[in-house]
């Protein structure tokens, strides 16, 4: 059964094309953005000034052919998609915890960002440490 997703903002950065764009927001410390909520959810802001950090949830607008398995971009080998954070998925969803720094009505401005200027913004989500932090966690292939 199909779905469809309307975004419900627009987020801001200062990355216009691929170059120079973090390809995490881990590793995006000092990297601020913007994050505009359409008006229509603006409501849903409520209490979001109070986390330090979000999730968010965004459409991969621009990214190119999908492929199933393709090079890892941290040893090169192949990997299948669902195994790696690479842009070409069969949806497009992409997911950046960032931290909040302020919220002024409909806007949040955030740090950490990684994602080009004017990407669909899909959801957003608390940052709940306790719901969202396994330090126990294995990094798969990444940890080899």
């Amino acid at each position: 059964m199909p779905l469809a997703f309307e975004p419900i903002g627009i987020i801001h950065t200062p990355f216009k094309n691929l170059d120079g764009t973090p390809s995490q927001g881990a590793a995006a410390r000092g990297a601020k953005g913007t994050v505009e909520v359409f008006p229509e959810f603006a409501e849903g802001l409520k209490d979001i000034e109070t986390f330090s950090h979000i999730i968010l949830l965004y459409r991969f607008d621009r990214a190119w052919e999908v492929r199933l398995v393709r090079p890892g971009s941290q040893d090169k080998l192949p990997h299948g998609v669902f195994a790696s954070r690479h842009p070409c998925r069969p949806n497009g969803i992409g997911m950046t915890v960032t931290q909040l720094l302020e919220r002024s009505g409909n806007r949040l401005e955030v740090e950490g960002i990684d994602m080009l200027d004017g990407t669909p913004l899909l959801d957003i989500k608390p940052y709940i440490a306790r719901f969202d932090c396994f330090p126990g966690a294995n990094e798969g292939w990444l940890g080899k």
